[in-house]
């Protein structure tokens, strides 16, 4: 494959590698530092000696590829926040204080249940200077409408850390937010709250400005609620509003990347621009022109989208082939790709971990190299027919890329995503077309109330075709497992198929079998390793107790029966399940007498009934019962208390204080998650 031979591949590689590591391994500012020096000086020595002794090219080569690696590395170290002496996370806060926080409001997301959320900017806590991302929860009142973007708030809080998953195998949230450099969060109501005079009027002010105007003078019009959250969705890049059956529905139809701006809008942005512009002649100065007011149009249509990482990587993407549209210059679609990762990830490498970000990039990676191959199966003369069979085989192309990965994350494959495509792809063109128009007029205070509606019926028509293919549920594959090495492993298969199938012969047909048996193995090894673990887990869940004994594939639930009775819908345990390859072989009510692997387990419930010829290894309590841990331990000696989150706080401060002083280990599954027996 000639495009891996090219020195940008390496380099972008090895750049992509040093961020990778420095994740894994977290070193100090100057332990990478140090390196990078060394290696730019090798560089510049190697670089001058070229001219005088070809060998020394080698060497050139290998500087550059561990300068791009430390560059990668030092570029992570140096975006993370923490090292700032003044962040706040050195500042040692806890949860069991109230502190004053000064922040800047800086982005709306979407609300739970119980909160509305925000991404501020600390700038002081306890009126002492202060730094860093963080998520602002207050708690919903209708004394508090939504606060906009800029805003200087005064804010007294509880402050809470990033946590771990609260249970086994299920989304990392905290990793996640991390990711996004956000530590911390901040909990308070409104009479917590000052809302202060002055207003940091960045972009992305002006963007929340501009956003709130646009929706504002539609809802003002009776532009309907459901179809509004959509269209603000796939023309402002905004999700907050979209109802969890809207979501659901795209998810299962294979189509919610139509939801978030990506390279299919920003792609259609640039296209409908440059039609725009047709009557500016194509001299040097016309062509000139042209490009200045398309860059301008993608980084407007970006900075209006909120810079999400699937935007800024779109538009930073389709702003190089606009460069090279129009300086007449012919676009290597592998240079823009990598150009603009690299360009991205110098500013913002934690985006490498963004789900989103990885998804784009691999589908278009495919798109652009497996897509060409696709299609010259069949050349049909007819242009209807040839244009949907381009939607079919840059559809499958896509998801032949995506799929391993979106399992990998979300265990589950749409399975009618080439019928999705098929039909609302001609039919989101004329939406887009139509969403930019009303959008552009209303930003000018214009509501031509035809178009208007015209783009209302039209976004009910694609979410009724959605729900329909969505209501297809058998075809969508639910709850497949796959972990990490599988999929690596599959993705080598995937591109070992691809390449024998662009230049069949024995040397690439013997690597693709070989790739098939580091399939198999994997599978295998897998395989063995859960057949060959048991193990016995308290799970996190309030007001309630989840235990669960594994042996194998086979799991055995212990529960009341509220859960006993809904196992089907207790994502908790599904999670579990599906991630370990395993599945629920038997359901019991909870005992108060378990064995497991020599060790005697003993459940204290509510009843706080217990011998004192029991003595067990380990001590479980839960359902708060009214018990004496100090007159208990002098019967007993257990090595090891749990307690679940089904207890009262006020009890478990008690009893966690009482085993301190007798030092027993004491596992709090409500602050440290679940506990786990192996």
């Amino acid at each position: 494959m000639k495009v891996l031979q090219f020195p940008l591949v390496k380099v972008t590689l090895s750049f992509v590698l040093g961020i990778i590591f420095s994740h894994l391994i977290k070193p100090s500012y100057n332990t990478i530092l140090i390196p990078l020096l060394s290696c730019f000086l090798l560089l510049i020595i190697s670089y001058f000696f070229i001219s005088k002794n070809q060998k020394t090219s080698i060497y050139f080569g290998l500087f550059t590829l561990l300068s791009s690696f430390f560059i990668g590395g030092f570029t992570l170290v140096s975006n993370i926040q923490p090292s700032n002496p003044n962040h706040y996370l050195e500042k040692k806060l806890d949860s069991e204080n109230k502190y004053s926080f000064e922040v800047i409001i800086s982005e709306k997301l979407k609300n739970t249940l119980n909160n509305d959320r925000y991404i501020a900017k600390v700038m002081a806590i306890n009126e002492k200077k202060s730094y860093g991302k963080i998520i602002l929860n207050i708690k919903k009142s209708n004394a508090l409408s939504n606060i906009e973007t800029g805003s200087y708030l005064k804010v007294n809080g509880t402050f809470y850390k990033n946590r771990n998953p609260f249970n086994p195998d299920q989304f990392d949230y905290g990793k996640y937010l991390e990711n996004q450099q956000i530590y911390a969060q901040i909990y308070t109501d409104v009479s917590k709250i000052m809302i202060g005079s002055k207003v940091e009027k960045s972009l992305n002010y002006y963007a929340s400005k501009l956003r709130n105007k646009i929706i504002h003078k539609l809802e003002k019009n009776n532009f309907n609620k459901r179809e509004l959250s959509v269209v603000i969705a796939l023309i402002l890049g905004q999700q907050q509003d979209i109802s969890k059956d809207i979501v659901r529905d795209y998810q299962y139809a294979g189509a919610v990347h139509v939801l978030s701006v990506s390279g299919l809008h920003v792609g259609f942005i640039l296209i409908f621009v440059n039609f725009l512009l047709k009557p500016i002649s194509n001299s040097k100065k016309g062509l000139t022109l042209k490009l200045i007011i398309v860059l301008i149009s993608l980084w407007s249509f970006g900075i209006l989208a909120g810079l999400a990482p699937s935007v800024v990587r779109s538009v930073t993407m389709f702003s190089f082939v606009a460069i090279g549209m129009f300086l007449r210059r012919s676009i290597n679609i592998y240079h823009t790709l990598l150009v603009s990762a690299l360009l991205i990830l110098l500013f913002q490498p934690s985006f490498l971990f963004d789900i989103g970000f990885q998804l784009s990039y691999i589908a278009l990676f495919f798109i652009v190299w497996f897509q060409p191959l696709l299609a010259s199966i069949w050349t049909p003369k007819n242009k209807i027919a040839n244009y949907f069979w381009e939607i079919i085989t840059v559809s499958f192309a896509a998801q032949i890329g995506a799929f391993p990965i979106s399992i990998y994350y979300f265990h589950q494959f749409p399975g009618l995503f080439f019928i999705t495509n098929l039909i609302i792809l001609p039919f989101l063109s004329f939406i887009l077309a139509l969403g930019v128009v009303v959008i552009v007029l209303a930003a000018f205070d214009i509501v031509l109330f035809p178009i208007m509606k015209l783009l209302e019926w039209s976004i009910w028509i694609l979410n009724k075709i959605i729900a329909w293919v969505a209501s297809f549920e058998d075809f969508i594959l639910k709850d497949i497992p796959l972990n990490s090495y599988v999929m690596l492993s599959w993705y080598l298969v995937i591109f070992a198929i691809i390449i024998y199938l662009k230049k069949p012969n024995f040397k690439n047909l013997a690597i693709g079998l070989i790739t098939i048996i580091v399939l198999q193995t994997s599978y295998f090894y897998a395989n063995y390793s859960n057949q060959n673990t048991s193990e016995f887990i308290v799970f996190t869940k309030k007001k309630n107790t989840l235990i669960t004994e594994r042996k194998g594939n086979d799991v055995t639930l212990f529960a009341n029966d509220s859960i006993l009775n809904t196992t089907y819908d207790n994502l908790v345990l599904k999670s579990y399940l599906v991630a370990n390859y395993c599945k629920l072989n038997e359901k019991r009510e909870l005992s108060n007498l378990y064995y497991f692997k020599n060790k005697k387990i003993f459940l204290m419930d509510s009843t706080a009934c217990y011998s004192e010829e029991i003595k067990p290894d380990i001590l479980i309590i839960t359902q708060s019962p009214k018990l004496n841990l100090e007159r208990l331990f002098q019967m007993w000696k257990p090595k090891q208390v749990v307690v679940d989150a089904s207890n009262f706080k006020s009890y478990v401060k008690i009893w966690e204080a009482t085993c301190r002083k007798e030092k027993i280990p004491f596992h709090d599954t409500s602050e440290k998650g679940f506990y786990r027996l192996r």
